[in-house]
């Protein structure tokens, strides 16, 4: 029997990931199974919201983008609680420009690939940076499916997080790991995060904001600098990824990812281009 499975996130100013993601969920888990809270009363609701439950809050100004971070996940937090109390068997928590993609070589959906799954800590998929490659790649074409417009990707402990929960639990911000809990990266799921996408989108984003955004954007273009100066691209990083990841962790942060510091380009398989996304 297939389980009760939500996804969740929060967003402001993001119409166009926020319609790429409630596009992809909603195929994979079904609209009415989506929660977004939009931060802003003034927020727009998106063109392709469809049947995916939209609540909009006020905007809390005035925070760094630290606070604004722990003020979201304590939000994102207390809605997965109450989902799980309301019946749920699986809350995906991510942002926006994340998805979370199951091998297409296990011919299952992702609905039906954690339906299976005996969940007893959060799940991680192997966290895929994608970025462009500024020798080779141009623009983005907005119209189009964004895997089809790029090759390349960072493997970044940064991404590979824990955004499957089997139960009640608490995020730290971001996502970025589970409060008194370890985490397990599942051999075939992988989070695909699309920051890094566009040079362009990228600097057009920087804009006005305040030194802790434009601080975060520019590491957000580094992926783009990495991805188009590395020569070595091969597919066989993914496997060392996986067991890097698995086994180091930081001394200071025994429940999230290491890898040494090796920033490892790996090219996106093509399967996972059967996505859509």
């Amino acid at each position: 029997m297939k389980k009760r499975i939500a996804a969740i996130t929060m967003a402001r100013n993001d119409e166009f990931f926020l319609n790429r993601w409630i596009a992809y969920y909603g195929r994979e888990l079904g609209e009415e199974n989506l929660y977004i809270y939009l931060d802003g009363l003034d927020q727009k609701i998106p063109s392709g919201a469809g049947n995916a439950n939209i609540t909009k809050l006020p905007h809390k100004e005035g925070l760094s983008r630290s606070q604004g971070d722990k003020y979201r996940i304590s939000l994102l937090s207390n809605l997965a609680k109450n989902l799980f109390l309301n019946g749920y068997d699986i809350v995906i928590g991510c942002d926006t420009d994340e998805f979370l993609v199951v091998d297409p070589n296990t011919k299952k959906s992702l609905a039906q690939y954690l339906s299976d799954k005996k969940i007893n800590t959060p799940i991680s998929g192997l966290g895929l940076d994608v970025g462009q490659d500024l020798n080779a790649e141009d623009q983005l074409d907005l119209e189009k499916p964004l895997l089809q417009q790029r090759e390349f990707a960072l493997l970044s402990t940064r991404y590979t997080k824990p955004v499957v929960l089997g139960g009640i639990a608490r995020w730290g911000s971001g996502f970025h790991c589970v409060k008194n809990n370890n985490f397990k990266i599942d051999k075939n799921l992988y989070l695909l995060h699309f920051g890094s996408v566009d040079y362009e989108m990228i600097r057009s984003k920087i804009g006005d904001r305040n030194p802790d955004w434009k601080k975060h954007l520019a590491r957000r273009a580094q992926t783009i600098y990495i991805i188009t100066r590395k020569k070595r691209r091969s597919e066989k990083f993914i496997k060392l990824a996986r067991i890097l990841q698995t086994w180091v962790r930081p001394i200071y942060a025994w429940n999230k990812p290491a890898q040494f510091g090796l920033k490892l380009v790996t090219k996106i398989p093509n399967k996972l281009k059967e996505t859509g996304i």
